[in-house]
């Protein structure tokens, strides 16, 4: 089943002669459950991409379609709450909020939508992530490999339609590395979370059910690697 359709999605930065074009009338779909690999030299606007499709950063023209919605013709408030509970992001730097422990950043999309967390599923995402004893923790308190298991837990916790990572290893030692995409695998499979990660690494794109290539803005290559 189609998850995510883009249709003939551009951005351009800049007017006149100073225009880039970082997407230049990209098109492809993506089915529920399916994990892409997205690779392509720096600059070639795999960031931007992922940004676009996660509500992130609006595109010159073009359609991004999850589960049948344009997310580009809901309002600004609207897009905000279907970005909180639809699209979890997870990014190379972590972005946690540093004053706040680890179960408050894994938490903090509910909190924003005004939810309280099923005690069940938190309980389950932190024991899989192996973060049962660092709740209480801060930010600065924990080592990388740790800060990218909480932020794949605040990606999950609002259970979403689709999750996006942005270079998720690339602040990461090997050991870490491994244990990451170990983890975003698994929860591709197990709970069906269709998975769309931006990647230098060849060894985690070769993971991937796909892989998308893309250069100058343009897919150059969409190759499927296992059904």
């Amino acid at each position: 089943m189609e998850l995510l359709k883009v249709e003939n999605l551009s951005k351009i930065y800049g007017k006149g002669e100073t225009a880039v074009k970082a997407l230049d009338n990209i098109s492809f779909s993506v089915n529920q459950g399916e994990f892409v690999a997205i690779i392509g030299p720096s600059g070639s606007g795999k960031s931007t991409l992922l940004h676009t499709l996660g509500g992130v950063d609006t595109p010159t023209s073009g359609k991004v379609l999850i589960e049948n919605t344009d997310i580009y013709a809901l309002d600004e408030t609207k897009l905000a709450i279907f970005r909180r509970r639809q699209i979890g992001l997870i990014y190379q730097f972590y972005n946690l909020i540093p004053v706040l422990s680890v179960e408050e950043n894994i938490t903090l999309p509910l909190l924003l939508d005004g939810r309280k967390a099923e005690k069940g599923q938190l309980e389950q995402i932190i024991n899989t992530l192996g973060l049962a004893d660092r709740l209480n923790h801060l930010p600065n308190q924990l080592s990388g490999g740790q800060q990218q298991r909480v932020s794949i837990g605040r990606a999950l916790i609002s259970n979403p339609a689709l999750m996006l990572a942005d270079e998720p290893t690339g602040n990461l030692d090997s050991k870490s590395s491994y244990e990451i995409v170990e983890l975003l695998k698994m929860f591709n499979k197990s709970l069906r979370q269709t998975l769309i990660v931006i990647t230098h690494d060849e060894r985690i794109a070769l993971q991937a059910d796909r892989i998308m290539t893309i250069d100058d803005g343009r897919i150059t290559k969409d190759e499927v690697l296992r059904r």
